[in-house]
């Protein structure tokens, strides 16, 4: 197997699942297909009718499901999945969009715009999220030490001294590496022990 091959390890699983959308197109060609073989012997224009009537009733399917789904706690089913590279960035977007709105609360609070019921309940909301979003990406810099490990571990195979470049130091707290010339812990804040 060439090298530039992704490995089964390294490759993601989990096999994505069908969106809702999707199924109901597949009904919609299911039915159009059976009313094709059924009426057979009747002019085209009543099996194109039959068809699109088909086709009409599988979108209002799914615009009712897209519509009810969130009542039910099903928002994230509908949700399209980010791409590996981009979701960094998407989830720097919202947390940008989620801060200034907090900002926004609470001017309008300050302002008497909002009442104070009001400000407690989404303010609790939107810093919530705001939380949730900053673990996401603290959670994202644990790819950069299995990035840095997996080039230590080419330029080792490769034979090349990467002591030049940067010293082998890991934090006594939480075993993070770390830079030479860091005097904190990027993962968990620990004071590095100098050498």
């Amino acid at each position: 197997m060439p090298a530039w091959k992704m490995s089964s390890e390294t490759s993601n699983s989990s096999t994505p699942n069908l969106p809702a959308w999707q199924l109901f197109v597949l009904a919609g060609l299911i039915g159009a297909t059976l009313v094709v073989f059924v009426s057979r012997g009747q002019p085209p224009a009543a099996i194109i009718l039959l068809s699109l009537v088909i086709f009409a009733a599988a979108a209002t399917g799914a615009a009712a499901l897209r519509t009810l789904l969130p009542f039910v706690g099903g928002r994230d089913v509908l949700s399209v999945p980010i791409v590996a590279g981009r979701a960094r960035a998407a989830i720097e977007r919202e947390k940008t969009l989620v801060l200034r709105s907090i900002k926004e609360l609470e001017f309008d609070h300050a302002m008497g715009k909002v009442s104070d019921q009001d400000f407690a309940d989404m303010g609790l909301r939107l810093r919530t999220r705001a939380a949730g979003l900053l673990r996401q990406l603290d959670a994202g810099t644990a790819y950069s030490t299995q990035i840095e490990q997996e080039l230590a571990k080419r330029l080792a195979a490769a034979g090349v001294d990467t002591t030049a470049v940067r010293e082998s130091r890991f934090c006594s707290q939480c075993g993070a590496p770390a830079l030479a010339s860091a005097k904190f812990c990027g993962q968990c804040g620990h004071k590095l022990e100098t050498a």
